[in-house]
């Protein structure tokens, strides 16, 4: 049975520290392309009970920022693989931060992690409601580590000199 919240509680902000990975589903307001994204790595922050963040490394595009450009919604959402079954949805509207306008509005003293010299931009998320659900169809995952590839391609790219110019390509 799904319960909605109009912001995050203590229990869903710890459900969500503990999760490993999450979603984010973004379209443009006009109802183009739904785009949806797992993300990994030790990203996303919990700002306070409407606010959260998360910090987004080059990929294969920016089509969230797009579409937060554009004034459509984001959705984020965590589901536990584990003894406790349970998804949570965070609907959102958004604002994409350039890393030093996240640093000049304290945003990444506030999230309190660590931000590589090759991250993207910060995503930060303005709640507008909060979803649970059962997740009882869920299955029981095991999590077996973090991929180092996105990290060493970033890095290498850096070192080349061509993130920048990749980065810029996929805004």
């Amino acid at each position: 049975m799904a319960e909605f919240y109009p912001e995050l509680n203590e229990e869903l902000k710890r459900f969500i520290e503990a999760q490993r990975i999450f979603f984010v589903a973004s379209a443009p307001p006009d109802g183009g392309r739904v785009n949806i994204s797992p993300k990994g790595y030790k990203t996303f922050s919990v700002i306070d009970s409407k606010t959260v963040a998360y910090i987004d490394y080059p990929g294969s595009g920016n089509e969230t920022a797009r579409h937060i450009a554009q004034g459509g919604m984001v959705t984020v959402m965590f589901c536990s693989f584990d003894a406790k079954p349970m998804v949570l949805r965070l609907y959102c509207r958004g604002e994409v931060l350039p890393l030093d306008e996240a640093e000049r509005r304290g945003l990444l003293a506030r999230m309190k992690l660590e931000v590589p010299s090759y991250a993207r931009q910060v995503i930060l998320l303005h709640i507008q409601e909060v979803m649970t659900s059962c997740g009882y169809g869920v299955p029981y995952y095991k999590y077996l580590g973090e991929r180092e590839t996105l990290r060493e391609w970033c890095k290498r790219k850096q070192a080349e000199g061509k993130l920048e110019e990749y980065m810029g390509r996929k805004r």
